[in-house]
């Protein structure tokens, strides 16, 4: 649930604390830098300790690690965004082109003089650490929850079992995503600012939700989850053999304190020795290596489309970040839970064999591939802004040049093009600023501010603009394309998850299954959960068009991308990473093949065995008869 909301509020952090989108990149892969420091030695470690207890443990500093992330909001001061001219005076008219320099030079001045004063330029350095803190505290949970589980359950059950606890990974995201969905419409002062002295709208690019509230609330839920972990016992007699005695008594045995002491006052040295062993038969296991391989490269598609898919929504359809996180949570997270249960659900009925598990997996995945390029077709043209998607003349041209937000119809104005305040024309056409449109008066205060006798937009019939930008044509029915789109591919490949992460699983000898495990997640932290998002947020930023503009000077967030090479980039990437995945794919079926063929010519041999043992018994058998039969005659005589 954290990670689902700290991932749908990157968007309102980037803006609030006017940074880059790959600086946002850097402060989501924090999060698996702190797994990475901690999961070796609780992967392996975790099986000989109290699992339960170090889980409740973790969801303690998980818990810290939100309040952490949340505490920049209440040390820095509000929320001051750019704005050319202030609308909300008491004066019903201002002269804007005129007023538009000495307005900004002095509202430069004053945000100066406030930079001097506060030091909320590195308040991001607190969600940083706050976000290693929280992987730390969620690195006992998967590796041993699910090796708890494993070890408890019934062979044909341990599918079953952890396909549901995947479908509950799927409904805390989808809390945190509906929770992220609705503290995005809040403004992120809300409680302290009047709502009407705010001009911005959702889908302004300024807007920034009430980020903090959902992580306090992260934080609360974290802290109340792990009492119940307190209380479970460190294991469990075997599912099946309830009733047996000696089981339960050995099961009572290790709830007692002397035997716990016992086994706390094993030392690392006696624990660890067999560190390197386990470590060299994993490395000499093809499936396991070539599983982690596919993981790292698939991961590496994932992780960084979905951290950059609420972006991706708003700038490709033209809708706010709130709506973009509630579709992503409704129209994607209750259909990859349904495939993950009734994955497992198959694995449990049908007792699939690894072989087959893996074909599952690799078929389900080829066919949701080949789906998912019909994304590249659901277009959505740019947004209609002068100077940078469109000529002030009206024609479509894309321009990455400031110089180009000048034309004949504004150069009498003295107009900043360092500020992102933008209005949108009776014309269709949105401006960077009331005073780029040329723009000599406005009338009314705050949101109904109106602007008049605009140079630019008079050459189209009209001379008027509203604060905002326009809205997007015919954005609406490709949006339900893509969502649609989206469900089908999610639903598909969850249903072939379960059985291919049981290859992983049924790859592992009993005794390294933590440790397997947890190599597993260290591996797609490292090579994929770091740094796909970084990398996924460079490639973002040379997409942007327009910058916004710090208080204290140099680059902001970016306002505006260029949403046709954002999409190629986006999908073009993922695509390419996954088509390479498919070459181990096809190596693991093939070594599954061989072991499969193995394993059936052994049973024939078996059965061989049985059939001609069987045989030889019953010839013995008139044999025995006859010389029984013999021998009475002789008692006889």
């Amino acid at each position: 649930m954290s990670g689902a909301y700290m991932n749908s509020m990157l968007t309102q952090i980037e803006r609030r604390f006017n940074i880059p989108a790959s600086l946002v990149g850097v402060i989501n892969g924090s999060f698996e830098m702190g797994n990475l420091l901690v999961i070796p030695f609780v992967s392996y470690l975790g099986s000989k300790l109290h699992r339960p207890r170090m889980i409740a443990i973790g969801c303690i500093v998980m818990g810290f690690g939100c309040f952490l992330i949340a505490l920049p909001h209440f040390l820095m001061g509000r929320y001051r965004y750019e704005n050319s001219l202030s609308v909300s005076e008491n004066s019903s008219t201002i002269a804007v082109c005129l007023a538009n320099h000495s307005q900004f030079s002095m509202v430069t001045e004053q945000s100066a003089e406030e930079c001097r004063k506060q030091a909320g330029s590195l308040m991001w350095v607190f969600v940083l650490v706050g976000n290693i803190i929280r992987g730390v505290g969620e690195t006992p949970i998967a590796p041993l929850g699910i090796s708890y589980v494993e070890d408890f359950a019934r062979t044909e059950n341990s599918p079953f079992y952890i396909g549901c606890l995947q479908i509950a990974t799927v409904l805390g995201p989808l809390f945190g995503l509906l929770i992220g969905s609705y503290c995005a419409k809040l403004y992120v002062d809300v409680g302290f600012v009047d709502p009407e002295d705010v001009t911005l709208s959702l889908l302004d690019a300024r807007w920034v939700g009430a980020w903090w509230l959902g992580v306090l609330i992260c934080a609360a839920v974290s802290f109340i989850v792990a009492i119940p972990f307190c209380f479970l016992p460190k294991s469990l007699p075997k599912e099946g053999e309830e009733n047996s005695a000696e089981l339960n008594t050995k099961g009572n045995k290790t709830l007692l304190p002397a035997e716990n002491a016992a086994h706390v006052s094993t030392t690392i040295r006696e624990i660890a020795k067999d560190f390197i062993p386990y470590l060299k038969s994993l490395a000499y296991n093809p499936v396991y290596m070539l599983f982690l391989l596919i993981t790292v490269i698939q991961f590496s598609a994932w992780i960084g489309m979905i951290t950059f898919m609420p972006k991706y929504m708003e700038q490709q359809y033209g809708i706010s970040a709130a709506d973009a996180i509630f579709f992503i949570g409704v129209y994607n997270l209750p259909i990859i839970c349904a495939g993950y249960f009734f994955g497992g659900l198959m694995m449990k009925k049908f007792k699939i064999s690894t072989y087959k598990a893996a074909h599952i997996g690799f078929w389900s995945s080829i066919v949701e591939y080949l789906i998912y390029f019909s994304a590249f077709f659901m277009v959505c043209k740019n947004a209609k802004v002068a100077g940078l998607t469109m000529s002030y003349e009206g024609l479509e041209q894309v321009s990455y040049m400031e110089t180009n937000l000048y034309a004949d119809c504004n150069r009498h104005c003295d107009c900043s093009t360092k500020v992102w305040d933008p209005v949108c024309g009776e014309n269709g056409i949105a401006y960077i600023s009331a005073c780029l449109a040329g723009c000599d008066i406005s009338n009314g205060t705050g949101k109904n501010t109106v602007f008049r006798n605009c140079s630019c937009i008079s050459a189209f019939g009209n001379d008027t603009a509203v604060l905002g930008q326009c809205n997007r044509e015919n954005c609406g029915t490709m949006l339900q394309y893509f969502l649609i789109l989206s469900l089908v591919c999610c639903l598909i490949y969850s249903f072939g998850a379960m059985p291919g992460y049981m290859v992983l699983i049924r790859s592992l000898k009993p005794e390294e299954k933590s440790f397997g495990v947890g190599l597993h997640s260290l591996a797609e932290r490292v090579f994929a959960g770091i740094p796909s998002p970084i990398y996924f947020g460079a490639m973002i930023d040379t997409t942007c068009l327009k910058w916004g503009t710090k208080s204290c000077g140099g680059e902001g967030a970016c306002r505006m991308y260029d949403s046709d090479t954002y999409r190629q980039l986006y999908l073009g990437v993922p695509s390419a990473l996954r088509a390479v995945s498919y070459i181990p794919c096809v190596l693991v079926l093939l070594i599954l093949r061989k072991q499969n063929k193995t394993l059936v010519q052994e049973d024939k041999e078996l059965e061989a065995r049985e059939e001609e043992n069987g045989s030889v018994e019953q010839k013995d058998v008139p044999a025995a008869q006859n010389s029984t039969h013999l021998h009475q005659e002789t008692m006889d005589l």
